[in-house]
């Protein structure tokens, strides 16, 4: 009886570990969400990863930061990824998610630099915008126009309405969904700064900072503003059939269709690589992968993925990422962030 009892567990030992082998087998490639704007990125690094190792080409899904970090702090295990790609920092509230969820050590590196343009086809005239006037074009409330500190309804349908040295048609501007790091960094860079330039809302920022807060960040919802999705190509196409449109995306998406659009001059400064390499560009933004560290050594390929990623061939300063419109971080923080992939050292969020 004792030796058929052994021989039961034995058996279940055996289950088990077919059951987990199988489970590890499930996947034998990577698998990487999040940023429409990274994702280019990541998508070259991948199948360069694929054309020069024995290791598979990695799946890379365009989900936007926002719902890239949900799938990535699901859990642990082959059924959720193993990296997700964001426009932003990881949130303190993302990584308690993740935490929660057991995914106690993530590995964040700075991939390097990205501008967000305001752009239109080359059917029509470029745009030469201020942050203030992207802002009171945007925006849900603004100052009244008869002036005063009374904040009122936004009034502006046409971008002449705001400045009459702007043309007269009609403001639509394309752009991305509030999951979007496009989006954040958007309202962060362009509303944020555009906002704090009036009195009447500044005097708030002292007396009521979520009002402040809420002016400052929501964006109209009556037909100037359309959420495109996370599909910035998509937008380019839409661009292309209404000249008169405009749309909001990272800088590499400028780069790769300089055929059919344009990026507008935003205070006074066009967004090119030199000026976004420079700083001169205000309205840029750093890039970020992150790693889930429980994965490595389960999924095969995520130590010598983020080792392509961070080699001077992929995002130095004259890697194949510049050519896709990466701007390169400088050489010290490069190092640093190579150094932090190598040894998969964990993050600690401020």
């Amino acid at each position: 009886m004792q030796k058929f009892t052994l021989t039961l567990a034995a058996a279940s030992l055996l289950v088990a570990a077919a059951t987990s082998a199988s489970a590890a087998d499930g996947r034998d490639y990577i698998s990487m969400v999040g940023s429409s704007t990274v994702y280019p990125f990541s998508t070259a690094v991948a199948e360069q990863f694929g054309k020069t190792t024995k290791f598979k080409t990695p799946k890379i899904e365009s989900t936007g930061t926002g719902g890239g970090m949900k799938l990535f702090c699901s859990g642990v295990g082959v059924d959720t990824p193993d990296l997700t790609n964001a426009s932003r920092r990881m949130k303190k509230s993302e990584m308690e998610t993740c935490q929660k969820n057991g995914v106690n050590e993530v590995t964040e590196i700075k991939v390097g630099y990205d501008g967000i343009v305001v752009a239109n086809s080359k059917k029509a005239k470029a745009m030469q915008l201020t942050r203030e006037e992207l802002f009171l074009a945007l925006a849900k409330e603004v100052p009244s126009p008869e002036g005063g500190d009374k904040l009122v309804a936004n009034p502006y349908k046409t971008w002449k309405d705001i400045n009459k040295n702007l043309p007269a048609d009609k403001i639509e501007v394309l752009g991305p969904p509030p999951t979007s790091g496009t989006r954040d960094a958007f309202v962060e860079l362009v509303m944020d700064e555009g906002c704090a330039a009036f009195d009447a809302i500044k005097a708030l920022k002292e007396t009521d900072k979520k009002k402040f807060k809420s002016v400052c960040q929501t964006v109209r919802e009556d037909g100037a503003y359309i959420e495109a999705g996370e599909n910035d190509n998509l937008i380019v196409q839409k661009l292309e059939a209404n000249p008169k449109s405009l749309g909001i995306f990272g800088f590499s998406f400028l780069d790769q269709n300089a055929d059919k659009i344009q990026g507008a001059t935003i205070d006074g400064q066009e967004p090119t690589f030199d000026n976004i390499a420079a700083g001169k560009y205000v309205v840029s933004r750093p890039l970020y992968i992150y790693a889930k560290n429980a994965h490595v050594g389960i999924i095969p390929g995520i130590k010598e993925y983020l080792a392509e990623y961070t080699s001077d061939r992929a995002w130095g300063e004259n890697g194949y990422l510049a050519d896709k419109g990466l701007i390169p971080a400088p050489k010290e923080e490069r190092q640093k962030f190579a150094d932090i992939a190598k040894n998969m050292t964990p993050v600690t969020l401020d």
